[in-house]
């Protein structure tokens, strides 16, 4: 067959070996570019994978925010200082923390989006057990890790669940001590009880009022009231009936506001409550008022941990301030949780971890040295043994508050760790009789 030469022909040949090769040309250029896309979606996701989030709740806005502030100082050291541990094992180590404002309903909106950030491998708060008890139900659900730093209702641990812990002591032993101490060093016949009508208030409150009645102290009052400004209508019958003592299981920001109207209006009683009054802010609101009250709390004074100077120098160096209650606990929970993730790693082969295997090193914690001396985990998450520590306010200068003198301190088994230590006695009697 004869090839067509003509020039038409000619043309029309050229045209499609332009088109041909400019096709050519343009699938390449697209294959280029699908590869390079490939490269730099990549990118991301391999860089999101190799970075570990600890968050903390806590409030760092309204009333309570001096104490959340102290949480959220107290686990961002930890991580500025002890985040190489994981860093070395080839993992980026972030903090992120959240704004509680000592609400529930904002403490489980926060816990949602935490929870979906699967980036966050533990989170170190409350400071409000009542926002805690909520917000750990979330949390639970996701398998991720929480250790509190100050959250002392019963029930933040009494559930059983494998994730919750706290490295502080329960409401139930916190008000046993606090009322020992009323009864036979203070030497009251008679209390008058309020409580703020919070999860953690009435807790504490009721632990404290049946240990006074099981000591045969007259509770000729137990109320509790929402009031921040105007406590006329609770300190009539406080005058009326004149105890001994007057006990407020609450948070420093109500109670002192309390406190200091209730002398002002004529109140001779002794003074006392838990540790939510632990704070400066307790003395720059109440002024003298609060002046010679006597506190329990479970954040022991930084003097009596030896690894707590180095801390405290620290905190104020970097936030310019002394540390409040619950800093150095904060702090701790952050050495627990670091700890579990480098443990977490290893056993998992380099890989990131599961929330669900870190979850499982923080329970298995086993006499760990931390800023606030040694902790042991109980099958519940409780530290197996806590302290207890009563104090006097001394003075009406917030700058004062870390020189507030230690009355006695108590140490108490947790409820599981009691259990274990009669069962053993049990044995052993046992095996003596035989």
């Amino acid at each position: 067959m004869r090839l067509d030469s003509s020039p038409e022909s000619i043309i029309s040949q050229r045209v499609q070996e332009e088109t041909h090769m400019r096709m050519f040309k343009l699938f390449a250029v697209v294959a280029v570019l699908a590869l390079i896309g490939q490269v730099f979606a990549a990118a991301p996701v391999s860089a999101q994978d190799k970075v570990i989030k600890i968050a903390s709740q806590s409030p760092l806005s309204g009333g309570q925010s001096l104490l959340g502030t102290a949480i959220r100082n107290g686990a961002e050291l930890a991580i500025m200082q002890l985040g190489k541990q994981v860093e070395e094992l080839g993992f980026k180590l972030e903090f992120v923390p959240f704004d509680d404002q000592a609400t529930p309903d904002v403490g489980v909106a926060n816990a949602q989006n935490i929870v979906n950030d699967a980036a966050i491998l533990a989170v170190i708060g409350h400071l409000n057990s009542g926002v805690a008890l909520p917000s750990s139900e979330i949390y639970n659900r996701e398998n991720l890790v929480m250790i509190s730093p100050a959250n002392t209702n019963v029930r933040i641990t009494d559930r059983g669940y494998p994730t919750v812990n706290r490295v502080c002591g329960r409401d139930d032993a916190q008000g046993a001590a606090g009322a020992d101490y009323a009864v036979k060093e203070l030497k009251i016949k008679t209390a008058f009880v309020l409580h703020d009508k919070t999860a953690y208030g009435e807790g504490v409150a009721t632990f404290f009022a049946q240990a006074l009645e099981e000591a045969g102290v007259e509770v000729v009052g137990f109320e509790g009231t929402t009031e921040t400004a105007n406590f006329d209508a609770v300190i009539t019958p406080i005058l009326a009936q004149q105890p001994d003592l007057v006990y407020f299981g609450g948070i420093y920001n109500q109670a002192a506001v309390f406190f200091r109207q209730a002398r002002e209006k004529g109140v001779k009683s002794k003074f006392m409550g838990p540790d939510g009054m632990d704070s400066s802010d307790l003395v720059k609101i109440g002024g003298e008022a609060v002046v010679g009250m006597i506190y329990t709390t479970t954040a022991g004074p930084a003097s009596l941990y030896p690894a707590a100077a180095q801390f405290v120098e620290d905190y104020k160096k970097q936030f310019g301030a002394s540390p409040e209650a619950y800093a150095a606990e904060a702090y701790a929970a952050t050495q627990i949780v670091i700890n579990a993730l480098v443990k977490a790693i290893k056993e998992n082969k380099g890989e990131m971890p599961t929330r669900a295997q870190v979850a499982a090193a923080v329970r298995a914690t086993e006499d760990f040295e931390t800023v606030i001396g040694k902790i042991s985990f109980d099958a519940n998450g409780d530290p197996k043994v806590a302290t207890y520590y009563i104090l006097e306010v001394a003075s009406a200068d917030p700058e004062k508050w870390g020189e507030n003198p230690l009355i006695t301190s108590v140490q108490a088994p947790s409820p599981l760790t009691a259990k274990e230590m009669m069962d053993k006695e049990k044995m052993d009697e046992e095996k003596k009789d035989k």
